[in-house]
């Protein structure tokens, strides 16, 4: 039995995206083996962190300063917009290296079961982006469900008065995918957005 301390604290990691009961129990383990070590690096970071974490007012992406590092950067095409539903989003795609310009965080993807409407999320403020002319594309980057593509949708027709192209991730078959491993909707919508050979 550990104490009530140690509980709290593998409790708490529990509840970390990825991390469950046993694996929570582990890292402290860890920690508690390299407390000299570890502890102190840990908490000075967390501290860190705590303290000047801050969402930026443009894009609402989170990073230590505002505005976040992504819209300050001059190398970024600030003419081409990506939208994501999440910052873990914009960190995936940004990790990737792929996406020249800017970044626009909604906060999550339209749900009638879950009651977000589009006044909850940030789609205002994109529009409000895209209405100062200096955006070309928009590039909808909203995750394949039918609440992203939902999400998609209506803000594509949000943006038909304004002289940008709009355009979408690509869906469907995953680099060396197998046929015989594809769920029907990965490969209808492979089938629908076929095209030309050479």
């Amino acid at each position: 039995m550990a104490s009530q301390e140690i509980e709290a604290l593998s409790s708490a990691l529990a509840r970390l995206p990825g991390l469950g009961p046993r694996s929570a129990r582990r890292a402290v383990l860890w920690l508690v083996k390299h407390r000299e070590s570890a502890l102190p690096a840990l908490l000075e970071a967390l501290a860190g962190v705590a303290e000047t974490l801050v969402e930026c007012t443009i894009c609402g992406n989170v990073d230590t300063r505002d505005p976040c590092a992504i819209c300050t950067d001059p190398r970024r095409d600030a003419r081409s917009l990506c939208v994501v539903e999440e910052v873990s989003d914009v960190w995936a795609l940004d990790r990737a290296r792929l996406f020249p310009g800017r970044y626009h965080v909604l906060g999550g993807r339209l749900s009638a079961l879950d009651g977000i409407a589009p006044d909850d999320l940030n789609i205002a403020s994109l529009i409000a982006r895209v209405a100062d002319g200096a955006v070309d594309e928009v590039v909808l980057a909203m995750n394949a469900t039918l609440e992203g593509q939902t999400t998609a949708h209506y803000i594509a027709e949000r943006l038909e008065p304004y002289p940008l192209r709009v355009t979408q991730l690509a869906h469907g078959l995953p680099v060396g995918g197998e046929l015989d491993y594809l769920d029907e909707g990965t490969l209808a919508q492979a089938l629908r957005a076929r095209r030309p050979v050479g």
